[in-house]
């Protein structure tokens, strides 16, 4: 007598289509997703205008500054650290950028590689400071952002430095256009997709996470943190000074603090948002941009239906209490104060 043996029954098209969906998304990002739709949803209602290409591209462009700082704020996070001085930086940035360009025979590559060079300086200067001062890391970048920002007025005399605009290569970042996307939208794309693949397919990646998962462990394994966080603050400062290229390139001068004040809130509030745990080891750039897009979505509806921008601050402050309540709670950690 023989058994029949049964064949495997594949899942049908129809559930599997929802599972690959989820799978790509991610679950933890499912209600960023669920929340952008609601978002886009009410203020199409009250605003025929909104959803529209042109009103999209304004979205992006709005974001890109922000999205920026927000990706390279979600490594420094994973990483177990913080980083409050990246709108300082990139005010420092947008100065230097403007300056150099002009000092130079208007040259925009040398404007553009000054700015980078003294994000590398600000960065690995932030990253000494609290490896070897031994300074907490939201102390000594909170410094920082005083610090840096009084340079930017320093040096600018609290005023616009420069004009960029009669420039072919500032003039292109600003308004230029790759397949239909602005060319700011596409810079903050590839700033993106090359930290996503560093964080997901490198041993950098992987230790990056380690280190913020558990230091202890990490030290054990042979990895040099005190290295990795030096390294990781100075790729905070290269792209804090990219997006200060962008602010140069956008506002069409170097702006000391206009465009840069509040940079670090809105960082910080997308990479909690995204999945980014606060005391590191957790965390990714898709949520992270999902998280960005809701924010400039939410900041531009507001614009739209003509409600008063200092609210944007308000739900900016109430977004990221949110975020920090929902994965306390996710946690299990019990809550500060409160008996188990």
């Amino acid at each position: 007598m023989t058994t029949a043996t049964r064949e495997p029954v594949d899942t049908p098209p129809k559930e599997r289509t929802p599972r690959r969906i989820l799978s790509t998304i991610g679950p933890q990002n499912v209600s960023l997703v669920g929340a952008l739709i609601v978002v886009v949803a009410i203020f199409s209602w009250l605003n025929s205008g909104y959803l529209t290409w042109d009103n999209v591209q304004v979205i992006g462009e709005a974001a890109t500054v922000a999205g920026l700082l927000a990706v390279v704020q979600t490594v420094v996070i994973i990483c177990g650290a913080m980083d409050i001085s990246v709108g300082s930086q990139t005010g420092v940035a947008s100065v230097i950028s403007a300056m150099a360009f002009t000092s130079t025979g208007h040259n925009p590559l040398l404007g553009m590689a000054a700015a980078i060079g003294l994000g590398v300086v600000i960065g690995i200067l932030n990253g000494l400071i609290i490896v070897y001062g031994r300074v907490n890391p939201v102390i000594a970048t909170l410094a920082g952002l005083a610090a840096y920002k009084g340079v930017a007025q320093l040096i600018s005399g609290g005023r616009a430095q420069g004009f960029v605009l009669g420039d072919d290569l500032f003039i292109f970042i600003a308004r230029g256009r790759i397949a239909g996307i602005p060319v700011q939208v596409c810079i903050l794309i590839v700033v993106a997709i090359l930290v996503h693949l560093m964080l997901k397919y490198t041993d950098i990646g992987r230790n990056v996470y380690a280190i913020g998962g558990n230091d202890t462990a990490a030290r054990l394994a042979g990895i040099n943190i005190n290295k990795y966080l030096i390294a990781v603050y100075a790729l905070a400062g290269i792209v804090a000074a990219v997006a200060g290229i962008v602010l140069t390139a956008r506002t069409g001068s170097g702006q000391p603090t206009s465009g840069s004040e509040g940079l670090e809130l809105q960082s910080i509030t997308a990479a909690a948002l995204g999945g980014c745990a606060l005391k590191g080891g957790k965390g990714g750039v898709g949520g992270t941009l999902l998280a960005v897009l809701l924010l400039g979505a939410l900041n531009n509806g507001l614009n739209v239906v003509g409600v008063n921008t200092f609210w944007q601050n308000v739900a900016q402050g109430a977004l990221l209490v949110v975020a920090v309540i929902i994965q306390q709670r996710r946690s299990g950690e019990r809550a500060v104060g409160l008996p188990t």
